[in-house]
């Protein structure tokens, strides 16, 4: 299997925790000290660390499965940090629009295929009116 497939099954993976909020199939996408930054300037402070404070933070708010759509493409691997390129898509309410956001993971995986390092850079896509919002 190459790294990029590698990486691809982490996405799955993670796709399929999100779309669960299930604490064991979250906590089991990373090492035991992993960080996760939400944004590129988060540390350890501002992220999450650990599998546990990482599967607190994600289902603190959860997304409701069927409320969101994620397609993710690996696009390359550099030694141990995988880069892809996915788009996430919420679907409108009653009280928002369709939000749709552009984002960048860069994923260092371990070789027991746990990420031990998460860092999401996002921008939202403007609506129709060109506002982001």
């Amino acid at each position: 299997m190459s790294e990029l497939e590698d990486l691809g099954e982490w996405l799955d993976r993670y796709q399929i925790a999100w779309r669960s909020n299930d604490r064991d199939l979250i906590a089991a996408l990373f090492s035991e000290d992993a960080v996760y930054r939400w944004n590129p300037w988060d540390d350890s402070r501002t992220g999450a660390r650990g599998q546990n404070e990482i599967a607190d933070a994600w289902l603190k708010e959860p997304d409701e499965p069927g409320t969101w759509d994620l397609r993710c493409v690996p696009v390359a691997v550099n030694e141990d940090v995988g880069v892809a390129r996915c788009v996430t898509r919420y679907a409108a309410s009653d009280d928002k629009p369709e939000r749709v956001y552009h984002n960048i993971f860069l994923v260092r995986l371990e070789p027991d295929g746990r990420c031990s390092d998460f860092t999401e850079f996002f921008m939202e896509e403007p609506t129709a009116g060109g506002d982001a919002g």
